[in-house]
């Protein structure tokens, strides 16, 4: 044995047992040096990460119920330098961005504003998200740690709620720096959701849009009237149907050929708006598609459908001294429906109000159905098995003409089925024109490459469906009418809008 090692001494506290039999208790882990925090009444709360949009709705929501919370700008690469600095090696993109995010923002308001370093750390606070995995939603919290004591804020505060847990988790903490109550996690998803439709509105209006920039400059107007809407306690039905005056004013020329274009992928990378996925709807938009992103509100439902499947399963397994009825089943089956009743409720008044007619809520069972026969429902990692359910929708109801899936380079869960799994679904549907792209934070023109390269055949696909369809000689005007939104078996939009009107 060497003489470094012969003089290692193991802990005093080395086989310890004394805590067997002692009552369960939150584990905290406290800083070297004590701080003086600041009471949660006085503490600001940051928080980002999902779509610019809605940030701001959640920023104001939030605001709304008397919480001083702020949305963080918009992860770029500077951000993901930051993290990839003060960060562990070989995380994925969504860590390093958003850990460097927070990070930069820190930074910035030290060396920027002058808030002196124990000011920030002592009225400050992060909220994530936690739950399951060993990747982001299980190491979050460890990462951010780690980052923040290496770049001089030991001691910052981090809250985090169980994205799994429902809205009354907040009830099983004795201690908590934010209150985690229902009212909480009702005005949360309502921003979530409102944010969702407002977004697939402009995904449909913009690459349509006569006067470019036209769509933006609405749905920049339509933020400021639902932020209003939230701080003011008003109405939200009202202010979405003030909204829908606004994008009622929007010219549209709907009747050009434009491939559709469905991204999925891992949950972050196929939802930011910036450089952690190279901007890629901006850049589709640009290269004449128009895009179909997958709203959070179906993460939301697959996570409602998953909590289903864990009380299913619970319930057809016997234990020794088993009640012969347990009440709390039926409490949680309760409120599960309840929960997808609430969620598709609200999805349905606020999309009726704003003019989103033609987007359903996902029916996950029938989601299942169709991605059992390749993928293991019960493999809750990453999107699950929605990823490959997509794909087979897409092809069998004519959704897309191209299908991306967009992960960050090494993400298991989502490589192992777009890449795998995937390659087994598009062997049996051979009509299916799908891409599976990784992102590095890095390497944005073979990212770009691969990507034209798959959109060449969409829109080869998008002008012969085109072609293929018999105009009338009068077109009314209501084809370019946002509100308009016929459903049939084309694909393409314009394609639609003309098969409606024959």
């Amino acid at each position: 044995m060497s003489l470094n090692c012969s003089t290692v001494k193991m802990s005093e506290k080395n086989g310890d047992l004394s805590f067997i039999g002692q009552a369960p208790s939150q584990w905290h882990e406290a800083p070297d040096t004590p701080i003086n925090y600041a009471p949660k009444e006085e503490t600001i709360f940051l928080s980002g990460g999902l779509t610019l949009l809605q940030d701001k709705l959640i920023e104001a929501a939030l605001n709304s119920l008397g919480i001083r919370f702020f949305a963080l700008p918009n992860p770029d690469f500077k951000s993901f330098q930051t993290g990839k600095a003060f960060g562990n090696r070989g995380q994925c993109n969504p860590t390093y961005f958003t850990v460097g995010n927070l990070v930069k923002y820190l930074q910035h308001l030290r060396d920027e504003k002058g808030i002196s370093t124990e000011e920030i750390v002592s009225k400050y606070a992060y909220i994530t998200a936690g739950g399951c995995g060993p990747c982001r939603f299980g190491m979050y919290i460890t990462e951010y740690k780690k980052a923040l004591r290496d770049a001089g804020f030991e001691g910052f505060r981090l809250t985090s709620f169980d994205h799994e847990k429902g809205i009354f988790q907040g009830e099983e903490l004795e201690e908590q720096l934010l209150d985690y109550t229902p009212k909480f996690f009702v005005t949360l998803i309502k921003a979530v959701i409102i944010g969702d439709i407002i977004n697939m509105l402009g995904y449909k209006m913009r690459p349509y849009e006569v006067e470019a920039g036209s769509t933006d400059a609405a749905l920049a107007v339509c933020k400021e009237i639902m932020v209003k809407a939230f701080l003011n306690h008003s109405s939200l039905i009202k202010a979405l149907w003030k909204c829908r005056g606004e994008l009622g004013k929007i010219k549209l020329n709907r009747l050009q050929p434009k491939p559709k274009v469905m991204v999925m992928g891992e949950f972050w990378a196929a939802m930011t708006e910036g450089d952690g996925n190279y901007n890629l709807y901006r850049f589709l938009e640009a290269e004449g598609a128009e895009c179909i992103p997958q709203p959070i509100i179906n993460r939301l439902m697959l996570s409602i459908w998953e909590a289903e499947q864990a009380l299913k399963n619970k319930e057809r397994t016997a234990y020794e001294g088993e009640k012969a009825i347990d009440f709390s089943h039926a409490k949680s089956r309760l409120f599960i429906r309840a929960s997808k009743a609430a969620v598709k409720t609200h999805f349905a008044l606020y999309a009726k109000a704003i003019g989103l007619h033609d987007y359903e809520v996902p029916n996950m069972e029938k989601l299942a159905d169709l991605a059992k026969e390749y993928y293991t429902l019960e493999c809750s990692g990453g999107e699950g098995h929605l990823e490959v359910a997509h794909l087979i929708e897409a092809v069998k109801h004519n959704l897309a003409h191209l299908v991306i899936s967009v992960k960050p380079f090494g993400c298991m869960p989502s490589s192992a089925v777009s890449d795998g799994v995937q390659s087994l679904v598009t062997a049996h549907y051979p009509q299916a024109n799908f891409l599976s792209i990784e992102t590095s934070g890095e390497g944005a023109a073979n990212f770009y490459s691969r990507v034209q390269m798959a959109l060449f055949k969409a829109k080869q696909s998008a002008k012969e469906e085109w072609e293929k369809m018999e105009r009338p000689e009068h077109i009314p005007d209501k084809v370019h009418n946002y509100l308009f939104q016929p459903k049939n078996e084309k694909t393409g939009s314009a394609a639609r809008l003309i098969l409606s009107i024959t």
